[in-house]
């Protein structure tokens, strides 16, 4: 599947006015396209696109029309409001006055995965309140900013659950009722650890992940929580840190070396993430065996 791009936005962040800070373009996303810049006021009617548009207002208030004629509707918007437009539907919108934002378009494809394989129908939203997806936004913006490529897994999580939000909380019909987790079989298990430490020091997908346990990656997200108590981007920092303090203990390659046969980005990522979760460095794990 292709990488989702600039020419997803049919057209609304080439619009002149538009300050771009930074994107997700060239990082290999397939299901989000995240980006963030500066606005200035606007008045404009938008092609159909073929993803779902989900924009968070880091600024404000500034006010916003949506739609034409009678139908239209407008709102003052406070910052971490959130503007929804579904999929397949013309957009027309006015925007008061100048805006910081960031905007996250969405394959079809995630909201199906996040709701069992069924077709999700989103409503529109106009400055609506969603606390996790306000969230889920920003640590998506943050992963762009400080991209690593080891953090592929992670932002496929970030994904699947920002489409399982927007699913169960804005749907126009309230999605299907979640079956029961019942957690992965030993065997599936086993095959997924093989799968992480096999590809240990490589970008590893969510896609390919499932594929392991023969699940959609929702399916396999849910059950591999459900198995381990983790997130499958948690429970694999965690064999590439247990990996890393082997090498440290028992080899002399150096520190920079060793971070990036662990799936680490550079000496500073693994640095980090050992300080973070075993309070301690690479260099004193060496120095103590």
């Amino acid at each position: 599947m292709r990488e989702l791009g600039l020419a997803d936005t049919v057209g609304i962040l080439r619009r002149p006015g538009v300050r771009p800070r930074y994107s997700s373009a060239g990082l290999g996303w397939e299901h989000v396209y995240v980006s963030s810049q500066q606005e200035q006021s606007y008045r404009a009617t938008f092609a159909p696109a073929p993803t779902h548009l989900l924009i968070l207002h880091l600024s404000g208030p500034v006010t916003v029309r949506r739609g034409q004629g009678s139908a239209a509707r407008s709102r003052t918007i406070p910052a971490g409001g959130l503007f929804l437009q579904p999929a397949g539907r013309e957009l027309s919108v006015e925007l008061g006055g100048g805006l910081d934002t960031v905007h996250a378009y969405l394959t079809d494809q995630a909201l199906r995965e996040a709701n069992e394989g069924h077709p999700v129908e989103l409503s529109e939203q106009l400055g609506v309140t969603d606390p996790l997806a306000e969230q889920l936004m920003i640590a998506l913006d943050g992963v762009v900013r400080r991209w690593e490529p080891s953090a592929r897994t992670y932002v496929d999580h970030l994904t699947g659950m920002l489409a399982a939000q927007l699913a169960r909380r804005h749907a126009s019909r309230p999605a299907g009722p979640s079956p029961a987790r019942s957690g992965l079989s030993d065997r599936q298990l086993a095959a997924v650890r093989d799968l992480m430490r096999e590809r240990l020091a490589e970008p590893l997908p969510i896609t390919d992940l499932a594929a392991a346990a023969s699940l959609s990656s929702s399916q396999f997200t849910r059950q591999f929580r459900a198995s381990t108590g983790q997130s499958p981007h948690q429970y694999l920092l965690g064999l590439r840190l247990e990996h890393a303090c082997r090498l440290l203990r028992t080899g002399s390659a150096p520190i920079g070396q060793v971070a990036i046969q662990c799936g680490f980005s550079h000496q500073e990522h693994l640095t980090r993430v050992m300080r973070a979760r075993l309070d301690t460095t690479p260099a004193v794990v060496r120095r103590e065996g």
